[in-house]
């Protein structure tokens, strides 16, 4: 009765939900009364989502209907990094949203702090991109679960490959 459990911490985004979320978000700005004639557009190229608008003003319409669309399809908005606001052709503005994927490095070193600050008899290692956790108890495991779950990171933590 001596083996390990182990689970792992991962950040993945699922994205074909987020090509949804950007279908539906274009769709809803075309039906729109104030974007008719507009230049706006909304694409996502690779693990990138190009937005355009007429204005700032604008630009942040798109925006807040992008993450309505986005929190209804099941994405966190932790997985959006925000690029900043350029100035375009034909006196448009865009702004490039990077999709965030992956524990980095420095994430992956607080999340091990943190594990480790709970005292608990589990241990934990950086593997690539994400972080593995074993002990002997499930309870612990649990227990790191339901800590990590009560901290904020600024990415969206999932828990999978729960093994006994």
């Amino acid at each position: 009765m001596a083996k390990d459990c182990s689970f792992d911490i991962v950040s993945e985004v699922d994205l074909q939900e987020v090509d949804n979320a950007v279908n539906q978000a274009t769709k809803e700005i075309g039906q729109r009364f104030d974007f008719r004639g507009s230049k706006a557009a909304l694409s996502l190229e690779g693990e990138t989502i190009k937005i355009i608008a007429d204005d700032d003003y604008k630009m942040k319409n798109i925006i807040d209907i992008l993450q309505a669309k986005a929190i209804k399809r099941g994405i966190s908005l932790k997985n959006f990094e925000y690029g900043k606001i350029e100035s375009a052709a034909q006196g448009t503005v865009r702004q490039l949203v990077t999709i965030k994927k992956g524990i980095s490095k420095e994430k992956g070193k607080e999340v091990v702090a943190a594990i480790k600050e709970a005292k608990l008899k589990v241990q934990a290692q950086i593997m690539d991109d994400q972080v593995r956790v074993s002990g002997k108890d499930k309870d612990d495991l649990q227990n790191v679960i339901a800590k990590l779950k009560q901290m904020d990171f600024a990415i969206d933590l999932q828990f999978v490959n729960f093994r006994s």
